[in-house]
């Protein structure tokens, strides 16, 4: 017996009993719309995840930072070694597998003092190739782009850190009123020997003598991040930014062979003769090799962080709760399964005679067999497409009523809440296939076990 007339009986056979076909097909239908529907809820809820992360931090950034400390192997117990961040290391970042941009950074604090105000200013060192990357808009002004001349750009919410300095009361945060203060315009003096200020404001030294005022240094301003007081736009809003070698030569200005706080110190005191880096953001190729650049970094002494760390725990769990929907959607295609073996039971039970007489004839049991599994796996093939084309639909449908709403925003989902991957439709219509031939395995073994003789006395 060729394929073709398989194919054919199989076809007819159903369409004899379309009643029961229909029915049964229903079961697979509800059980695939299940699965998939299921699935794309979990996904549409993963990559929504992924979707807000990825509009606050890189996932493929890894955050150093100096002065970490570490236990030697091969050191005693009391001896360590102390990782800091320079040109050097830098290099061999650059010089890594996966690596593509190395971005050092120097940060240091300062007071900022205009009118009866003072402020305290976190102000970062970017070099110009990040300065290029950063998404950052901007609300007045430009980006620092002298390399001689300091420039500070502003964060929206700078403002919110400037107290009264008589009385220590911070405007913004205490009274909900922005201080009186034009960052472009007002000239702004800034204090880098936050040591020195913080001893002047705390009385004299320890022999009573009064304390030397540290000097004020007028900083141009260049521009101010685009947002309002009190909008956390990005990781850099309470931020002041400036160009890393003009804050190099301000610093080494200043400060000459003294010490320069927030820099390690030698042994005795004195400063080195270089400046380290209080981070070094690098970027990598893809999230698959964060984890172990990060790991590396770890266990090599440095303080390394990367936000693909808890995002992988979060995208863990979403796994999880994407496989326990799948599973809650294949109960209905067991009970679908369970259908099809007892409608492919009573079709044998209702054709044992036409088996006799096709065994009777000659007809290879395994034909006969192929013949019950092919009207399964039919079976399965319609209730896979037909489900397919309802999860469509029915997705289509859910969207469509939590799209905007209060609840999905209050859980941070933005876009569609179930979306259905390319590779899940075919998958489902074979899974229909595969499950519509397993429930009908059964039935055809009996079948084709079926004596030829007592099948065609059967009445």
């Amino acid at each position: 017996m060729k394929i073709f007339d398989l194919l054919r009986m199989s076809i007819s056979n159903l369409w004899k009993r379309k009643l029961r076909t229909v029915l049964t097909v229903l079961g697979v239908v509800i059980g695939i719309t299940s699965i998939v529907v299921m699935v794309a809820l979990g996904n549409g809820l993963k990559q929504s995840m992924l979707d807000n992360y990825a509009n606050y931090s890189s996932m493929t950034q890894i955050q150093i930072s100096g002065g970490g400390y570490y236990f030697s192997s091969n050191s005693g117990s009391g001896q360590t070694e102390e990782k800091r961040l320079d040109d050097t290391f830098v290099q061999e970042l650059l010089g890594m597998e996966h690596v593509k941009e190395v971005y050092p950074r120097l940060n240091i604090s300062a007071i900022a003092k205009v009118g009866k105000y003072a402020g305290h200013l976190d102000i970062y060192g970017i070099t110009k190739e990040e300065f290029e990357t950063m998404n950052v808009s901007i609300g007045k002004g430009k980006l620092p782009d002298s390399d001689t001349e300091l420039q500070f750009f502003y964060g929206n919410n700078v403002l919110t850190n400037f107290y009264v300095e008589k009385t220590n009361v911070y405007s913004f945060w205490e009274t909900g009123v922005a201080p009186d203060i034009d960052l472009m315009e007002d000239a702004i003096f800034v204090i880098f020997d936050t040591d020195a200020y913080w001893q002047s404001r705390g009385g004299g030294n320890d022999d009573g003598t009064p304390v030397k005022q540290p000097k004020k240094y007028l900083i141009e301003a260049c521009g101010i991040m685009e947002g309002e007081l009190g909008e956390w736009n990005n990781n850099n809003s309470q931020s002041v930014l400036c160009n890393m070698e003009a804050l190099k030569s301000e610093l080494k200005r200043i400060f000459k062979k003294n010490p320069i706080p927030g820099q390690p110190t030698r042994k005795n005191g004195k400063p080195y003769n270089e400046l380290f880096y209080s981070e070094i953001i690098v970027q990598v190729d893809d999230m698959a090799n964060v984890t172990e650049l990060t790991t590396w970094l770890k266990d090599s002494g440095y303080n390394a962080y990367s936000s693909a760390e808890w995002i992988q725990q979060e995208l863990d769990t979403m796994n999880m709760i994407q496989a326990v929907l799948g599973a809650i959607g294949a109960v209905a295609m067991l009970v679908a399964a369970i259908s099809i073996t007892n409608t492919m039971m009573m079709s044998i039970y209702e054709r044992t005679k036409e088996i006799g007489v096709m065994k009777v004839l000659g007809c290879d049991i395994r034909n006969i067999q192929g013949l019950f599994l092919m009207e399964a796996g039919f079976i399965g093939f319609i209730g896979g497409v037909v489900g397919v084309g309802f999860s469509y639909g029915l997705s289509m449908v859910i969207n469509g009523l939590v799209s905007g709403s209060e609840a999905t925003a209050n859980m941070g989902i933005s876009g569609a809440i179930c979306r259905i991957p390319l590779w899940l439709s075919p998958l489902a219509i074979i899974f229909a296939i595969v499950i519509g031939m397993i429930a009908g395995f059964i039935p055809s073994l009996r079948a084709m076990r079926l004596s030829p003789l007592a099948a065609i006395r059967n009445e």
